[in-house]
């Protein structure tokens, strides 16, 4: 299967050097240069993931991210930001963004993390190798539907990534276990050990699912932190 890629970029020599390199790596590669065009891009392409520049003119990255997460939930998105500041990275998760990568970058470390990502997805569209589980289940006063990527608390709608319900259905599986960091990356990110990033992605992740579950996100009941290790889900 070639996989269609969308590349956000406007520096011109930035977009153009990795189009060529995601070309001779086979995949399907469509740019932008403003926030504006890869809404549309994004519609009319259907990439199956996004390398998303936080910087851009028209539409800011991450009013792009927010767009194209609400509008196609499962498709990828790893943001590019030169930007070192802790901040930006976790707002851009906040609006749907799966992994960020900052710059300066290695073409080969943002290859194999574009692989890890789309390795998975490939694993994923192939029933046979699915783990099965149920569809939706509830706690508290939270639904959540792994089919339909729906989700309430207390019967009002909750905007969730489907990176955050693939992360949700696992603790489910997995509840009452302490879950190590690295096996969140191995196992829903696709991260193998020799290309695995900082484990601050998965916490930035958790710290944005507290918010929408837990009443009080500095006293968490439902994902616990074991110190040292990982977490818990304590539903």
């Amino acid at each position: 299967m070639q996989y269609k890629i969308l590349i956000v970029e406007d520096e011109e020599i930035i977009r153009l050097g990795l189009q060529d390199n995601f070309e001779l790596e086979n995949y399907i590669v469509e740019t932008a240069c403003d926030g504006e065009e890869a809404i549309a891009k994004a519609d009319s392409f259907q990439p199956h993931l996004v390398l998303l520049d936080l910087m851009i003119p028209k539409k800011s990255g991450f009013e792009v991210c927010r767009v194209i997460r609400k509008k196609h939930p499962n498709t990828f998105i790893i943001m590019l930001t030169a930007k070192t500041e802790e901040t930006s990275k976790v707002a851009g998760l906040e609006m749907g963004a799966d992994d960020y990568v900052t710059k300066p970058f290695s073409i080969l470390e943002l290859l194999a993390r574009v692989k890890a990502f789309l390795r998975r997805a490939d694993v994923e569209s192939k029933p046979e190798e699915v783990v099965t589980s149920q569809d939706a289940i509830d706690f508290a006063d939270i639904h959540l539907d792994f089919k339909k990527y729906e989700a309430t608390k207390g019967g009002v709608p909750l905007e969730m990534s489907a990176r955050e319900f693939q992360i949700l259905k696992y603790f489910w599986q997995h509840r009452g276990e302490v879950v190590l960091r690295e096996d969140l990356l191995q196992d829903i990110w696709g991260y193998t050990a020799d290309n695995m990033p900082s484990t601050r992605t998965i916490d930035n992740h958790i710290v944005n699912l507290r918010k929408k579950l837990e009443e009080d996100q500095t006293n968490p009941k439902i994902i616990l932190s074991i110190r040292g290790a990982g977490y818990k889900f304590d539903a």
